[in-house]
């Protein structure tokens, strides 16, 4: 599998992985196809993620540019079509009691109100006619220790207390008898605002919404070189190459280590597995009581996340591999199946039909961060959103475009920051070995 920190560039014209997104997602929309052509254009992004296809689109309804954006392999190839489709109110990893006591009161609400927009973004968008199966709302953070109880009720007094966000809390009786008997929740907090979709679906419809707005968007187009042309910057790829007057790096987890310094060992890409089973019986829901399609994530250092399907699927995530070549080893995918059978022994027999993995992006500090890459701010970069970006993503490519056209962006961190650069880059996978046993140790007995 692609690693970014080995390979040079994700691959040319790649399929999409075996993945149920793309068994269950009908015929990918045409793009533009292989760019065999030299072009000048004002603006190019790298990238047909969520991130790249948000600015190509909010660039031309909003600002009245017609971006034109390189894919290396198909739209959505990377994350955007990879991920659990779980549509939430937050990005990276920074509770906001950390927020508050490194930024301030005001920077935390700033960043809380940029949350909000943005899944107001996201829900705008699907509202224009975007059919990516969209299920009931509703966010379940799952205790999955009786010590973590108390954690979920200091979240709630604060998102009640300082945003006036209302939450519920259930008890472990609670969450039984009205959600989902998971045998290894003890109590669960409630959002009303989450909901989860068709990531692959939804991607397609940005790419649609981007096009008829006047985008281009070049598949298997990877950009092999980059090199200063006077005021321009020159993107090089197999068959043609683009002469850019500003340039959008918006491959977040998979960015090659060598594509721009300004993003170089700044990130760390770290692997998601996902298993989705073969459907559930009716006596198999009954026996789990699973009556709900609400998202669902637990409180572990070392998260698992799950959700009920449209087709009675479970499907069932959590960390995979360190690196690309281990990506494949089907342990990581049985091991997921053995913890969802912990979760619910009524399912002892049950099988999963897809495996596949995705590179999430990690950032030193937590959050994700849109910043310039260079003096003049004719590069720009959004990246680092540490697994939860489905909605954010859509944000930053909005600010993204903004901030091309000179618009002032609110005064917060995500916005104010370059990404910080990890020390001694070359130990990052390392470290994270370390951190998955410290995170394995933490949750079973801290």
């Amino acid at each position: 599998m692609y690693d970014p920190l080995i390979d040079p560039h994700p691959g040319q014209g790649q399929p999409y992985p075996n993945s149920y997104w793309a068994d269950h997602s009908g015929t990918a929309p045409a793009d533009d196809g292989q760019l065999q052509q030299d072009l000048t254009v004002d603006v190019a992004i790298i990238g047909a993620g969520y991130t790249g296809l948000s600015c190509a689109y909010h660039l031309a309804t909003e600002h009245g540019v017609k971006a034109v954006v390189l894919e290396a392999n198909q739209t959505a190839w990377g994350c955007s079509g990879r991920n659990a489709g779980f549509v939430l109110k937050s990005s990276g990893r920074k509770p906001y009691s950390v927020m508050r006591s490194q930024y301030g009161e005001a920077a935390m609400h700033g960043i809380y109100n940029e949350f909000c927009a943005g899944l107001e973004t996201v829900k705008s968008l699907i509202a224009t006619g975007i059919d990516c199966d969209q299920q009931e709302a509703g966010y379940l953070r799952m205790a999955h220790k009786p010590s973590m109880i108390k954690t979920l009720h200091q979240q709630a007094s604060l998102l009640q207390k300082e945003f006036g966000y209302q939450v519920e809390i259930f008890s472990r009786d609670e969450l039984q008898q009205k959600f989902v008997a998971d045998q290894h929740a003890y109590a669960a907090l409630r959002f009303y605002d989450g909901f989860g979709v068709n990531p692959l679906k939804l991607a397609w419809g940005y790419q649609q919404l981007a096009q008829k707005s006047g985008a281009k968007i070049y598949s298997a187009s990877p950009v092999t070189q980059w090199q200063q042309d006077g005021e321009h910057q020159l993107l090089i790829t197999p068959q043609g190459n683009v002469r850019a007057k500003k340039v959008v790096i918006a491959s977040n987890g998979y960015t090659p280590k060598l594509l721009h310094s300004a993003v170089q060992s700044r990130t760390l890409p770290v692997l998601s597995q996902i298993i989705v089973t073969e459907p559930l019986s009716e006596a198999q829901l009954a026996a789990c009581n699973f009556l709900t399609s609400q998202v669902i994530m637990d409180t572990r250092a070392l998260k698992y996340y799950y959700r009920k399907l449209p087709d009675n699927r479970i499907l069932f995530g959590g960390r995979g591999a360190i690196t690309g070549q281990g990506a494949e080893d089907p342990y990581f995918a049985k091991r997921l199946l053995e913890v969802l059978k912990l979760s619910f022994p009524a399912l002892q027999s049950l099988k999963y039909d897809y495996s596949w993995s995705g590179w999430i992006c990690m950032t030193l500090d937590d959050i994700p961060h849109l910043a310039q890459a260079d003096d003049k701010g004719n590069v720009l970069y959004s990246m680092g959103y540490c697994g939860s970006g489905l909605t954010f993503s859509v944000q930053a490519g909005k600010r993204l475009a903004e901030r091309l056209m000179g618009v002032p962006l609110p005064a917060i961190p995500l916005y104010q920051n370059a990404l910080p650069k990890f020390p001694l880059p070359a130990l990052r996978r390392l470290g994270q070995w370390g951190y998955f046993h410290y995170g394995m140790v933490k949750d079973r007995w801290l």
